[in-house]
């Protein structure tokens, strides 16, 4: 999942809500991922818009924390 830069209204409703904790602020992108900003930004203009909550995937535990997990990010 990603956040259009663009549309985003810095509510942060959508920081909590995530099962992994993997949403922050612009402002306060943890030191070494600031890599996602841009990542973020490409992939929101070509993803399409999430307009209804959804489940989180089956095996997001096994993933969460996972390192260097980028390298399966699929383009």
């Amino acid at each position: 999942m990603v956040i259009n830069p663009d549309e985003c209204i810095d509510c942060a409703l959508c920081e909590p809500e995530c099962p992994a904790n993997a949403i922050f602020s612009e402002d306060e992108v943890p030191s070494g991922q600031e890599e996602f900003l841009k990542i973020n930004e490409e992939l929101s203009a070509v993803w399409p818009n999430i307009t209804e909550k959804k489940d989180a995937l089956p095996d997001y535990e096994k993933w969460d924390g996972v390192k260097g997990k980028i390298q399966y990010l699929e383009r």
